[in-house]
């Protein structure tokens, strides 16, 4: 079936590069072979329901593969002409690549953009990109995926969130997912207009403008819980020219502290948390105390670490910390 679909998606790809004037669909439709066949398959029963199934047959394969071609980088033009019909053509000059010239280093940063992406399907993008780049003129004796060093960079993506809504971020199109906030026993239905993903220690967040609230969020693709759903409206708001997703993240986990906090941790563990101490001093039985910077959303990265901390000082910061436990403890 996969070498079936290529070989029509190539033949249509043949069809509109070659033709010199635009081709309707019914043109495309005697053209291509596997078209044909399809438009037979389709038709069943009465003449008249034959004919219809046909035609839907066939302008349901033609619109995906037209709409996959478009994906693959082809530029098809819609044309219409004097008689009000609809034709299709990719000019050759619109779908040529301009010259490409990339030094060593270059192709070296392609490569590691390249490892980057773990996941299958963004992987097989930066693939195929590199493979077009040596087609059209990548130096021969440069490998995009010779190691450079020692460490091998990776972005983990175990969310089945994130492929769902890097569609929509790049598509502009709204989501609704359910999202459990972490004091909160049980998710709830949040409207969002999708702007941009990024990672940040080791975890995903999504930044877009939430409708239910009418203002910017930035959620945690870990909390989303269920499948994110697209929405045919379009956004309601602007997206600004800057998304400021780590910065605002790192606001909420106590970057930009100006308090300190005591806590317990268990010794051999947490060791974020010991990263970003500023005093270090052992307990005994297994504890130590630490004294760490303290702003708005530390609550939130402390419980992360369950029974490991227990915090000492200020009575608000523990009393935020029990109240997100207790939350996690009754959903």
């Amino acid at each position: 079936m996969a070498i079936a679909k290529a070989e029509r998606l190539m033949n249509l790809a043949l069809c509109l590069l070659g033709t010199r004037r635009p081709l309707s669909k019914r043109e495309l439709r005697d053209s291509i072979e596997a078209y044909v066949e399809a438009s037979r398959a389709g038709g069943v029963g009465s003449r008249a329901d034959s004919g219809a199934a046909s035609d839907d047959s066939f302008n349901r394969m033609f619109e995906r593969d037209k709409d996959d071609l478009r994906e693959l980088g082809l530029v098809i033009e819609t044309v219409e002409s004097l008689d009000g019909e609809i034709g299709y053509l990719a000019r050759r000059d619109s779908n040529r690549l301009p010259p490409i010239t990339l030094d060593a280093e270059e192709a070296a940063a392609l490569g590691l953009a390249a490892k980057v992406w773990q996941q299958a399907r963004l992987a097989g993008a930066a693939s195929g990109a590199l493979q077009k780049l040596r087609a059209a003129g990548l130096p021969e004796d440069v490998d995009p995926y010779e190691a450079h060093g020692a460490l091998e960079p990776r972005i983990p993506v175990h969310e089945a969130a994130f492929e769902p809504l890097m569609l929509a971020c790049r598509d502009r199109r709204p989501v609704v997912f359910d999202y459990r906030k972490a004091t909160a026993a049980h998710p709830e239905p949040r409207h969002v207009e999708p702007w941009a993903l990024e990672c940040w220690r080791g975890h995903w967040y999504l930044a877009g403008f939430d409708r239910d609230r009418g203002a910017e969020r930035v959620f945690r693709l870990s909390r989303i819980t269920g499948r994110v759903r697209s929405r045919g409206a379009s956004f309601t708001a602007s997206v600004p020219d800057v998304v400021t997703v780590r910065e605002t993240v790192a606001s909420w986990a106590g970057e930009t502290a100006d308090r300190s906090a005591l806590i317990r941790l268990r010794a051999g563990a947490g060791y974020p948390l010991r990263a970003k101490a500023t005093a270090v001093r052992e307990l005994g039985d297994g504890w130590d105390e630490l004294e760490i910077p303290y702003g708005h959303g530390l609550d939130a990265w402390l419980v992360e670490f369950g029974p490991d901390v227990v915090v000492l000082e200020p009575a608000e910061l523990r009393a935020d910390v029990v109240d997100r436990l207790r939350a996690v403890a009754k959903g």
